[in-house]
């Protein structure tokens, strides 16, 4: 008789996560029309596990996000706890003694898990085993689970993103890919796929987690949340960290003269033969060296660094098209409008309508903010 009893309460559990979340929505429609709540809403559980050593900017940033969304929404619709391995305050990288609310062990059920932390891990260290523990359980439960700093190494070395694709501080991006070959390591400030969410930490913990509720939820509450904490853009999700040429380009000092050439001449750029000449070799070894440090052609990467400032300044600034065009290099505004699109896949004029679209919707008094959770059990 257990298994239609089990079977029975399961089907339970989904009906009345199913029925908060309807309620949630209910609240967030009277939050537009400044009307009472719904007495029961759904509220999502975060456990932020601190280690050792981690960063009070990511966690600062971190906890601002979600506090944002509950007082934009006017409902407790996240919940944060702070947790440790062991149940004892953690010390961060100041030397700032912070408090938690329970041991990772005796944490209740969560929705989400993430890791904050800015020290490597040790492969023979004694809490990884139990992080791996309540990682499954999330993971059972089709919750969340991410790591900002070094957070995505202690995932991989938990055995967590085997096959996914993470965000490291760029100057333990080779690292990560040596210690944990089966993860899929990115260049990229943060990585968001499937329920595995990882950044380099820092200020890219609020890039991450609004571009995940975004996704997740509503891209109308990421609008809001940029507002809200005043944030002129939010980097997309192919945006490379940036770093020392000698990190960056490894020990190639003929590269990073290269790429230093490049990044100061966006606006007139020079020929793969002037840039070979002028940092004194061929263009075939020129081409080499990009390959193996940046895999691509020297040409292509140059292009790229034009049509990403073109993008940051359609973004940020009142320039005409056709300004942004010539200051970044491109002959005319057709030449420029078809390399645009076919690296970004649209328009110059799609992307500076999009953003003053979003801006306007997310400015609006009574703009909507539907959020809807991804099918999760009630904790």
């Amino acid at each position: 008789m257990r298994k239609p009893i089990a079977a029975k309460r399961h089907a339970n559990a989904d009906l009345a996560s199913n029925v908060a979340r309807h309620k949630l929505d209910q609240a967030l429609r009277c939050n537009d029309l400044n009307m009472t709540f719904p007495p029961a809403i759904s509220v999502q559980r975060f456990g932020f596990l601190l280690m050792p050593g981690f960063s009070l900017l990511s966690l600062a940033c971190a906890s601002e996000v979600f506090s944002a969304t509950n007082a934009l929404l006017g409902a407790e619709c996240f919940e944060v706890l702070l947790l440790s391995t062991d149940g004892a305050a953690v010390t961060a990288q100041n030397a700032q003694v912070v408090s938690v609310s329970a041991s990772l062990e005796l944490a209740p059920s969560l929705n989400g898990l993430l890791i904050i932390a800015d020290a490597w891990p040790r492969l023979d260290d004694p809490c990884i085993a139990r992080l791996r523990a309540v990682l499954l359980k999330v993971d059972h439960l089709r919750g969340v689970v991410g790591g900002m700093g070094c957070g995505a190494a202690w995932l991989a070395v938990a055995g967590f993103l085997n096959g996914y694709r993470c965000s490291v501080p760029i100057e333990q991006a080779s690292r990560l890919s040596s210690a944990c070959p089966a993860a899929i390591v990115t260049p990229h400030f943060y990585e968001i796929d499937r329920n595995r969410i990882t950044c380099a930490g820092g200020l890219s913990t609020l890039d991450l987690l609004m571009s995940w509720l975004g996704k997740h939820h509503s891209e109308r509450l990421t609008q809001r949340l940029q507002a809200h904490l005043g944030l002129e853009r939010m980097r997309e999700p192919t945006e490379r960290q940036r770093s020392p040429a000698t990190t960056r380009l490894g020990a190639s000092s003929k590269l990073s003269e290269a790429v230093a050439l490049m990044e100061a001449n966006l606006g007139e750029p020079l020929s793969t033969e002037d840039i070979s000449s002028l940092v004194g070799v061929s263009r075939r070894q020129l081409e080499r060296l990009f390959k193996q440090h940046l895999d691509t052609l020297p040409s292509r990467w140059y292009l790229e660094q034009r049509l990403k400032r073109a993008r940051q300044l359609l973004q940020q600034t009142p320039q005409s098209i056709l300004q942004i065009g010539l200051s970044c290099g491109f002959s005319s505004g057709a030449h420029f409008s078809n390399a645009y699109r076919n690296f970004f896949e649209r328009t110059p004029r799609d992307e500076r309508s999009e953003r003053a679209s979003a801006w306007r919707n997310a400015n609006s008094p009574r703009a909507e903010i539907p959020l809807n959770f991804p099918e999760t059990h009630k904790p």
